[in-house]
């Protein structure tokens, strides 16, 4: 078998070799700049390439020579989030050329645990639905989801092992299973969201782009600020499968993949039974709908009052016409109703310890659009930490994420069993 290029690396892989003298950050930084000029012209991922500022900044992690968390792994960064050395547009030409005072508080915390920020990574416009000019690395003619598009397809393309995305809604883990990598959203507020431009409060939340789970529980310990700690240890879990959920809006044979999974799972030693997702918690889309867009709404106001003709017709009559659309008082019920749905997360899970769920309708559709975000707006209102894992393939032989969740603040419990199912599951 042919040894895997250093821009093919994991972070966790980049971390040991470092470590024992194999490779320097340097020659790791140069593999993944000479990946990004082998596929950027067609997979079109990053907004902003920092090539020199990387170089610098593997050189001085060289000269240092200490061994720091995530010394040498390169980083992509989606360009809603602020960088003080790279501009931030937010995916929107009101914004171009805008340079932050300061990185956000993850940009911070992961240079600080020696991770080498690449680049900018094109972000939808606003991190709502208007594409991009990024594509699916598997098939240009796709779209890689949204709206963290930049950052699963250049995780995804073997720019770089790690890359930061953002979700209200299904904007890593949607993505993440067009693309065929992993994507992790935490619980609300595990991660500090300062300096990451509001899309609904409510709901944000940094996600992780990667291609190994101990790569997303390296990310997440340092993202958090707290010591990394070894990567939980892998378990058979007790799955509860959402049989049926949204099935009909799911593209022919994505079901029935699903199921073929779950038993898998159950055959190879884990504890698998049906749950079904109730109406008090399917009622909570429309729930995501109302709160999101009533937020958003407000949060943009600048932008509306100052710079409409500059915003896309796709966002105003959708986000912002549903802002407008949701009353003060529709807000509040929205709200109070979501709050009480949380307060009944455990009769979700029935005893299990995670969920298994479609990630995304199937494969990456035709074209530019971002995909279904349904499959993610319930568990997104319930704040439930999830993963999307690239266990399956569609027709045209292009991956589909399952989607993986725990209840909130359990995510050791949902990495330990993502590790079991990603040594245990089908293609």
């Amino acid at each position: 078998m042919t040894a895997p290029r250093l821009n093919e690396l994991t972070a966790t892989e980049v971390v040991h070799r470092l470590a024992r003298g194999e490779t320097t950050a340097r020659a790791v930084i140069e593999a993944c700049l000479e990946q990004v000029a082998r596929r950027e012209v067609e997979v079109m991922a990053f907004t902003h390439l920092a090539a020199e500022a990387a170089r610098a900044a593997a050189d001085a992690l060289d000269r240092r020579g200490a061994t720091l968390p995530m010394a040498g792994a390169g980083l992509g960064v989606k360009d809603i989030i602020d960088t003080a050395d790279m501009p931030t547009g937010y995916g929107s030409p009101i914004h171009e050329g805008h340079q932050p005072a300061a990185d956000a508080a993850c940009v911070a915390l992961a240079r600080k645990a020696g991770a080498v920020v690449l680049g900018k990574t094109v972000t939808t416009e606003f991190a709502n639905i208007h594409p991009g000019p990024t594509r699916n690395p598997h098939d240009s003619t796709r779209t890689p989801g949204g709206s963290s598009s930049g950052s699963a397809a250049a995780v995804a393309a073997m720019m770089l092992p790690l890359a930061l995305g953002t979700q209200t809604t299904s904007s890593t883990i949607r993505p993440a299973s067009f693309c065929g990598v992993l994507g992790f959203v935490p619980s609300l507020g595990e991660i500090p969201l300062s300096g990451v431009r509001t899309a609904a409060q409510s709901f944000d939340r940094i996600g992780v782009f990667a291609r190994s789970v101990a790569d997303i529980a390296l990310a997440f310990d340092a993202l958090r600020g707290v010591p990394v700690a070894a990567v939980p240890q892998p378990f058979a879990p007790r799955i509860g499968y959402c049989r049926g959920h949204l099935a009909e809006r799911m593209d022919p044979g994505t079901a029935e993949r699903l199921d073929r999974l779950a038993l898998h799972l159950s055959e190879a030693g884990a504890e698998v039974s049906d749950v079904a997702v109730s109406a008090t918690f399917l009622r909570l889309s429309q729930a995501h709908q109302a709160i999101s867009s009533f937020e958003f709404l407000r949060n943009f106001t600048h932008e509306i009052e100052h710079h409409w003709a500059r915003i896309s017709t796709t966002l105003r009559e959708g986000r912002i016409a549903h802002g407008r659309a949701c009353s003060h008082t529709e807000y509040r019920a929205a709200s109070q109703q979501a709050m009480q749905a949380r307060g009944d997360i455990a009769s979700l899970f029935a005893g299990n310890d995670v969920l298994l769920a479609a990630a995304a309708a199937g494969e990456a559709p035709q074209g530019s659009a971002t995909g279904d975000f349904q499959f993610c707006a319930v568990w997104t209102v319930l704040g439930l930490p999830a993963l999307s894992l690239p266990l399956m393939a569609g027709p045209n032989g292009l991956p589909i994420g399952a989607q993986l969740l725990a209840r909130p603040g359990e995510e050791a419990r949902l990495l330990a069993a993502a590790e079991w199912v990603m040594r245990h599951g089908i293609g």
